[in-house]
């Protein structure tokens, strides 16, 4: 395999209409580029952004085989790929002197690139220390005992509710991003919908999100409850609403992301009935440089 057998665009519908249909061929494993070229399209590029992001492909006898997206100034994120496929990539953007800040993927994948992308351009990688399991549903399994309370969707006229809660779960999470009104539009938050559960009292207690139905999927992103309401059964009992509605809407299949140091969260998903799909890290690189043509 060449490295110039990967082609190259900045333009997401070119990417969508060589690449598409491998996509949505396994959802679950190409969940990030489904869910990123979705927003890129429904928001334009320009709202994560001014460089333009950067989508590759493979293309082999006349079929895809592998691709990745990349958005300005963050990580490299490519579909699964084989040793031959990351030096080949890495060879590729190397070579037209591509600098990447990081790679993120299966836990495979990324180790693939991470020691291709070093030979290829010296930069050292270093593993995050955080690491993700991604979970897909089997058959949904409701909590038992369910806590008391009920679920509500909240809608646009909630918009502060849902802001609140985002903002307390990416700080939470350690995420580094401003939600507020003006900058609210932008954010990765902006396109799902929310589901409180509240006690009897109407007390909100627990949050969770979902994506848009994509691809035939819908990931389940953002599930949050204060820290001083843990233990009560409530997490479960809104992932398991959302995960009813992510069906209820058409979803054939529902996966979400989940942090493998925490067992709490990885043993709740598992009683809900989802299973471990694939790991999921990431590297960051430093020094190095790529050699331009």
């Amino acid at each position: 395999m060449r490295p110039d057998d990967w082609h190259l665009t900045e333009d997401v519908d070119e990417f969508l209409g060589l690449a598409g249909s491998f996509l949505r061929s396994r959802p679950g494993l190409h969940v990030m580029p489904l869910t990123w070229t979705a927003r890129l399209r429904a928001r334009g590029a320009a709202a994560f952004g001014v460089e333009p992001p950067l989508f590759g492909l493979l293309q082999q006898a006349g079929e895809v085989r592998a691709a990745f997206y990349r958005l300005p100034s963050r990580a490299l994120v490519p579909t699964p790929l084989t040793p031959e496929q990351a030096d080949g990539l890495a060879a590729r953007l190397a070579t037209l002197g591509h600098s990447l800040p990081a790679v993120s993927a299966d836990d495979g994948t990324a180790a693939l690139f991470a020691e291709a992308w070093q030979r290829h351009t010296g930069a050292t990688p270093a593993l995050r220390s955080t690491r993700l399991g991604l979970y897909r549903l089997g058959t949904l399994t409701p909590p038992d005992p369910h806590p008391a309370g009920r679920s509500r969707l909240l809608g646009e006229q909630d918009l502060d509710d849902v802001m609140y809660w985002c903002g307390e779960f990416a700080r939470a999470t350690g995420e580094d991003v401003s939600i507020d009104a003006g900058s609210w539009a932008g954010t990765r938050y902006a396109d799902k919908t929310y589901t409180l559960w509240e006690t009897p009292d109407g007390t909100p207690v627990s949050v969770a999100g979902m994506n848009p139905v994509i691809g035939g999927q819908v990931q389940v992103d953002v599930v949050y409850t204060p820290s001083h309401l843990r233990g009560h059964g409530y997490a479960g009992a809104v992932t398991a609403e959302v995960s009813r509605a992510a069906l209820a809407a058409g979803a054939r299949e529902v996966v979400l992301f989940t942090d493998l140091a925490n067992p709490t969260s990885n043993a709740l998903y598992q009683r809900l009935g989802y299973r471990l799909l694939t790991n999921w890290s990431g590297y960051d690189f430093a020094g190095g440089s790529a050699k331009r043509e």
